[in-house]
């Protein structure tokens, strides 16, 4: 027998779509534009970086940056982001999804500013402390996951809770294409400083926002036992007159994810979209990679996140992920395969296309419902402790790809090899080949994954069910007589 549930969740279950919906969603998924702009733009810094600190004077070749300092400044925001997700995560359960969210988007703005004003001008100088900023902006970053989710998921209807969390989601396209935007400007100053510190604007421009927003009903009738609060927190929400129930004391008992995996700079260098590093100098190579970046998010990445935004409530949390796995997978193996036909010149343009689906079946698949499911699976007193840990489990793997595949995509030959400061791998062919074999893992394992389609959350934490072997005589007497 479900348990009785206070009329203010029920309003939230049923309500239509309304304008605090899409004022949700912009202020949630600001938050991931901003994520999105700060662990993306790095790629074209890291360029700049390294033909600034570490080209070798009398050198004919642009410097880059040797592989331990590129590692850290690639990665220490992804270890960041990960501590982030846990710690938040558990914050979030324990003081509230608001007041936490404020601090996670203060966190982002000032490290952002701070990663661009990194002191001294010595190479050491510099990458030290934009490694220290970028740990704390990721730190943000990572609380930004379970908090954003929980909240949008805390407020949505059941009818189209899928695609509202989506929304959020699918803010981190805008924010990989303003990435690569920002850095197209062929002349400029500090570039990689002012590309660094623009990720400030958009997470400063919602903080009087998120600062209005009441907290979840859930959260405070669920977690904080505030009925009362929560229906005059979402009367004013909904704009609707609602009487907060007290729930049965059965009910109070009850209710006690990436990225990219490489970078994107090697894998269009190897194929011919662009020219030797020494060919360019700075601020072109910028504005290529740059180019290059925006072309795959408008072919790719964008419509992946809006596809799913569409059909979440349609199709299917798992479906959409079996198919996304799947199509990743053939598209992988498509490139990896016939790898040598891709490198030639009148071939780019297929390799483009197939490298586009990739990125759009990523969006349109797996990377989108990872963000979604685990906000709607868990209990509201666990909601977002458990999601900050399966965020932190998605990061996990995207940092071991990020570093695995940058050393094994490096050529076989020792010569080459070399050249870049790296050790020998297992080339680009074979590394696809790899990535196509996790991705298939992947698709068994979405076999495991709940529907959560057309279901409230209390139904798919199970919150608002009787515990077995109660019975409504039973659950009376507890209500009436609490032990």
């Amino acid at each position: 027998m479900a348990r009785e549930q206070t009329s203010v969740l029920n309003a939230l279950d049923v309500a239509k779509t309304q304008w605090y919906h899409f004022t949700a969603i912009v202020i949630a998924g600001m938050g991931f534009f901003t994520d999105a702009y700060d662990l993306f733009s790095i790629t074209n810094v890291t360029n700049l970086l390294g033909r600034i600190y570490y080209t070798h004077p009398g050198s004919d070749k642009p410097g880059i940056l040797p592989p331990n300092v590129s590692m850290a400044v690639n990665g220490v925001a992804l270890c960041g982001t990960l501590a982030g997700q846990v710690f938040f995560g558990w914050l979030g359960d324990k003081l509230g999804r608001k007041k936490v969210y404020g601090i996670t988007l203060a966190l982002m703005v000032i490290s952002s500013l701070a990663s661009g004003l990194s002191f001294r001008n010595t190479p050491k100088g510099v990458i030290s402390t934009l490694c220290f900023f970028r740990f704390w902006l990721g730190f943000g970053i990572g609380g930004d996951y379970p908090l954003s989710a929980t909240i949008m998921s805390e407020y949505a209807n059941k009818k189209t809770r899928g695609a509202f969390i989506a929304a959020v989601f699918a803010m981190q396209g805008f924010g990989i294409l303003v990435g690569g935007i920002v850095s197209l400007p062929k002349q400029a100053d500090y570039v990689w400083r002012i590309i660094l510190m623009f990720g400030a604007v958009p997470a400063a421009m919602t903080f009087y926002s998120r600062a209005k927003m009441p907290e979840t009903a859930r959260y405070t009738a669920l977690v904080a036992r505030n009925a009362k609060q929560a229906a005059l927190d979402m009367s004013k929400v909904l704009q609707v007159e609602l009487q907060a129930d007290e729930p049965t004391k059965s009910f109070e008992r009850a209710s006690n994810n990436s990225f990219g995996l490489f970078s994107k700079k090697d894998i269009y260098t190897a194929v011919g979209w662009l020219p030797a590093a020494a060919e360019m100098n700075a601020i072109n190579e910028v504005y290529r990679v740059a180019r290059a970046q925006v072309l795959i998010a408008l072919c790719g990445t964008v419509p992946g996140y809006w596809f799913t935004v569409a059909f979440i409530d349609i199709l299917g949390r798992f479906f959409i992920q079996l198919m996304g796995f799947f199509f990743m997978t053939v598209f992988m193996l498509a490139l990896a395969i016939p790898y040598d036909h891709w490198t030639k010149k009148e071939n780019r343009v297929g390799f483009l296309v197939m490298y586009a689906l990739t990125f759009f079946f990523a969006n349109f698949g797996p990377n989108a419902t990872t963000f979604i499911v685990p906000a709607e699976i868990f209990p509201a007193r666990l909601r977002s402790t458990c999601y900050g840990l399966s965020a932190a489990a998605g990061k996990a793997g995207a940092i071991v790809g990020a570093f695995g595949f940058l050393y094994a995509a490096q050529s076989k030959d020792p010569k080459k090899a070399k050249e870049a400061g790296y050790p020998p791998g297992i080339g680009m062919k074979n590394t696809l080949i790899m990535l196509a074999v996790i991705n298939f893992v992947g698709m068994l394992f979405t076999f495991l994954v709940p529907e959560a389609k057309g279901k409230s959350l209390e139904e798919m934490s199970r919150e608002n069910e009787e515990e077995e072997g109660d019975d409504p005589a039973t659950t009376a007497s507890r209500t009436v007589n609490p032990v």
